[in-house]
């Protein structure tokens, strides 16, 4: 399969005496939902100057949701969003010029309350889930595929679902009116500090199926015009991010800046957070493209055409392979 081969910068930040040394700073303008977990990242990298000693000045637009995120990318009113890889990878089997730069490895689980009997997947027959994210979601699929593999459960037809937006999923299993549920990972980990427990994570179940753990699932994307007419804003950009997430690995100080935004109503909240977020951080090094398209085979399999319209490879060219 061929690869983009663009190598990012191997150092983690450029050197400030280089930045200044570029004829312009550049901006690069990038939407995201405020309320979202990037934004831990981005408002780390504005106020250690990881951007600015990257070269470049970062501008962050506030979107509703997701999608309106990638109409603005699409409509160029951005430079730069946080999706998924498989929607790159379906933009650019349909035509479109997308890459991914990774960003987060971090998956969700599915949760039980504690006092429930259920030990594994086989134990929600007939029972109601509820699901963040729609038929579709990734985790729903291979958790659906998990059940199918290891268990002989076809989990879509032997349970009842329940979907809806994250805080309401959340919400609802909190009140005790599902008897589990899969949610986006920060809400898994609210779920968790108030007490109910993982019956299977997403990670363990991709793990089962053969899926690589360490492939990142969410990343900046950005056009490959940009890649190509200014590489130096999107290793820039790269850099920043890897220099910030070394930050909030080790840094509690810089966690304790971010707690106001991070709307955490527990110190148990808080802790369940940075360590959810800690523990997404990718390793450094290019993208495993073959266990990527192991990936999408799955997704395909299950999500049909409405996660993947035609797509039935990888296409080349989705990951912007940093320099391990």
């Amino acid at each position: 399969m061929n690869t983009t081969r663009h190598w990012i910068a191997a150092a983690t930040v450029l050197a400030l005496s280089t930045a200044s040394a570029w004829a312009e700073e550049a901006r690069l303008r990038i939407a995201t939902q405020l309320s979202g977990t990037v934004n831990w990242e981005l408002t780390t990298m504005q106020a250690r100057g990881f951007d600015k000693a990257n070269g470049f000045t970062l501008e962050v637009q506030d979107v509703a949701a997701g999608p309106a995120a990638q109409v603005a990318l699409q409509a160029g009113e951005v430079d730069a969003i946080v999706s998924d890889w498989l929607w790159v990878a379906r933009q650019r089997a349909e035509g479109a010029d997308y890459v991914f730069i990774p960003y987060s490895r971090a998956v969700g689980a599915l949760h039980v309350p504690a006092d429930s009997p259920a030990q594994t997947l086989a134990d929600l027959k007939g029972q109601k889930i509820g699901i963040a994210g729609g038929p579709v979601d990734k985790s729903w699929l291979i958790l659906r595929a998990y059940a199918q593999q290891e268990l002989g459960m076809d989990l879509q037809a032997e349970t009842e679902q329940v979907f809806g937006a994250p805080p309401l999923i959340f919400e609802t299993a909190m009140n005790g009116d599902l008897d589990a549920a899969v949610n986006f990972w920060h809400f898994g980990a609210k779920m968790e500090a108030a007490g109910m427990r993982p019956l299977i994570t997403v990670a363990d179940a991709g793990a089962k199926l053969g899926l690589d753990p360490q492939t990142p699932l969410l990343g900046y994307v950005v056009s490959g015009a940009l890649l190509r007419d200014n590489p130096d804003l999107v290793a820039g950009l790269a850099a920043a991010s890897r220099a910030t997430k070394e930050v909030l690995a080790q840094d509690d100080a810089a966690w304790d800046a971010l707690r106001p935004q991070m709307n955490a109503k527990s110190d148990a909240q808080f802790e369940a957070l940075k360590a959810g977020f800690r523990a997404g951080i990718p390793a450094p090094g290019p993208v495993d493209e073959a266990a990527a398209a192991k990936m999408l085979a799955i997704m395909a399999g299950l999500g049909g055409s409405e996660l993947v319209g035609d797509m039935t490879d990888l296409p080349a060219g989705v990951f912007v392979q940093p320099a391990s």
